[in-house]
């Protein structure tokens, strides 16, 4: 993936809204998006994290990149990702996949409680 691109909503539903049009422009060829996930913070600071990938991109490479992922950026772990010892691991391993310092804060910054985010592999 050379670009990630994450657009923030200030309500929970309208990530997963995005997300179903993105699935929609991809289906038509109008996108072609390698992978999309929408993340949603509930009043009460929960996440829910609904992803997709595309076929052909290695599905489970993206499930784990995107628990990669979530997980660093909300110092959570997500779909199943280990605690503990491997976390340090994981998170060595998202740091090299060129994500910087700056993205990280700007996405913590932007999924408060009550708000969600569109997230595009491009």
């Amino acid at each position: 993936m050379s670009t990630l691109i994450a657009i923030g909503y200030p309500e929970e539903a309208t990530a997963d809204l995005a997300k179903a049009e993105a699935e929609r422009l991809s289906r038509d060829l109008i996108i072609q998006p390698d992978a999309i996930a929408a993340i949603k913070r509930n009043a009460d600071g929960k996440f829910q994290v609904t992803t997709s990938h595309h076929p052909v991109a290695g599905g489970t490479s993206w499930g784990m990149f995107w628990g990669l992922l979530f997980g660093m950026l909300f110092f959570v772990p997500f779909l199943g990702m280990a605690v503990g010892a491997g976390l340090g691991a994981l998170m060595g391993k998202v740091e090299k996949t060129g994500i910087d310092k700056e993205f990280q804060r700007q996405v913590r910054d932007m999924v408060q409680p009550g708000t969600s985010a569109l997230f595009l592999g491009v």
